[in-house]
């Protein structure tokens, strides 16, 4: 089966260890199920990988991709669950599994025709979503509904800030946001992703940085360095900032002496489970949400794909489409 493979890893030139090749076809075991993959969608957890960052080296080769839809081999349309752990271990929530993995972590991912995962991962494929809008839904809009919901606990008339607009968690924050009834502001690094912002479900968006016309009680930060201090100030006292990564780097000022004056939460949020994935499934389709493609690629053409990510030069998910459905 063709796949895409990380065969090495170099953090200024990621996709030199990038390979599409011939691989073995996965068997099916005790369970375990193979599907055949029909879209699955490019996250920045990929690169990182290809970057040899939090991936370490002795995993490679592996094949990437943490989101896949496809057919089980009896016919099943499913949505793999990315997130592979142990709700024992994790104190009954499998994100806090300290051993959890992604999809392309430990075993193989879903760049591949066929990928083989545990069968407790196989969530049925709603009819109302196409394949790629189902593949671009686990890591990001998972992401995105459970720093909400579960960690945040958004409520009907909270205000938001999502930091960034262009990203596949913070379009996915700004609408399940607006769809929850809160009033959504949003930041973007320039005028041109306005538009996006707004078509997203954000009442105002604003250039990163800006005074807002209120402070909020959330702020979804995946930023980083780049955003922090503008998120804690945005807060009003006693609300919450939610960070599920950092792309701009890892080491922002804590600014403590806010965080406690003003009796800020700072909460960290990762992955979701298949809980909240349901609680995700029916959002979306009581509210007719359908996740935006900002661009398909075919898997031979992948290189294109990771560097229109690296690029910048899409807003939203960046679909990889693997075999007819």
């Amino acid at each position: 089966m063709r796949a895409a493979v990380a065969v090495s890893q170099d953090y200024d030139n990621p996709l030199q260890g990038l390979e599409l090749k011939d691989m073995p076809l996965p068997e099916p075991r005790e369970g375990w199920s193979r599907v055949r993959v029909v879209a699955s969608t490019i996250n920045p957890h990929d690169l990182w990988t290809l970057r040899g960052v939090g991936h370490p080296a002795e995993r490679i080769p592996i094949i990437l991709g943490c989101d896949a839809a496809g057919y089980t081999d009896d016919g099943q349309a499913v949505i793999v669950h990315p997130v592979m752990g142990d709700a024992n271990r994790g104190m009954g929530d499998m994100t806090l599994d300290p051993q959890r993995a992604l999809l392309s972590e430990t075993i193989n991912g879903a760049f591949a025709e066929y990928v083989l995962v545990p069968n407790e991962n196989l969530i049925p494929k709603p009819d109302f979503l196409s394949f790629e809008e189902a593949a671009s839904l686990m890591v990001a809009w998972g992401t995105a509904y459970r720093m909400l919901f579960t960690r945040a606990e958004l409520k009907a008339g909270d205000r938001v800030l999502v930091q960034g607009v262009n990203g596949g968690v913070a379009s996915a924050a700004i609408r399940l946001a607006r769809a929850a009834g809160a009033t959504v502001y949003a930041t973007a690094r320039d005028e041109a992703s306005f538009a996006f912002g707004l078509e997203s479900g954000a009442h105002e968006v604003f250039l990163s940085g800006a005074r807002l016309p209120q402070r909020v009680d959330i702020v979804v930060d995946s930023v980083g360095e780049a955003t922090w201090s503008h998120s804690l100030k945005s807060l009003r006292p006693g609300g919450v900032v939610v960070t599920c990564g950092a792309t701009s780097g890892p080491n922002a000022n804590a600014d403590l002496n806010r965080i406690f004056y003003q009796q800020l939460s700072v909460i960290g949020s990762t992955g979701c489970t298949p809980t909240e994935m349901a609680g995700l499934l029916r959002l979306l389709e009581a509210q007719q949400i359908h996740p935006p493609i900002a661009a398909t690629y075919d898997l031979e053409n992948i290189h294109e794909a990771f560097q229109a990510l690296i690029d910048g030069t899409h807003a939203g998910k960046i679909a990889v489409r693997i075999s007819k459905d």
